[in-house]
């Protein structure tokens, strides 16, 4: 397969989550149309595995982080925060 039509398909497949399923058709489809050698279909399929996972990944973990980054500037407390606050109100409580 052309390197460029391989990496533009990589590309593109990479921002998904892709299921094995819709990777192993790509991929006979590829072959059917010629683009993808029948022996290079299992690592084809691997491959966007691969990516497809490394992008859920990436995109979670930015994800986290612009939420972080929005409750900090909108001032919203965390779990964390608010569980030590709580903890702090029920020893007060029990002081009384």
């Amino acid at each position: 397969m052309s390197g460029l039509i391989k990496k533009t398909i990589l590309a593109g497949l990479g921002a998904l989550v892709l299921t094995r399923e819709k990777a192993e058709k790509l991929a006979k489809d590829l072959v059917k149309r010629g683009e993808l050698a029948k022996t290079d279909e299992a690592k084809f399929v691997k491959d966007l595995m691969k990516r497809a996972e490394k992008s859920k990944i990436e995109a979670r973990r930015r994800i986290e982080e612009v939420v972080k980054e929005i409750l900090v500037k909108l001032d919203i407390p965390t779990r964390k925060e608010l569980d030590a606050l709580k903890s702090r109100i029920d020893k007060l409580s029990k002081k009384k």
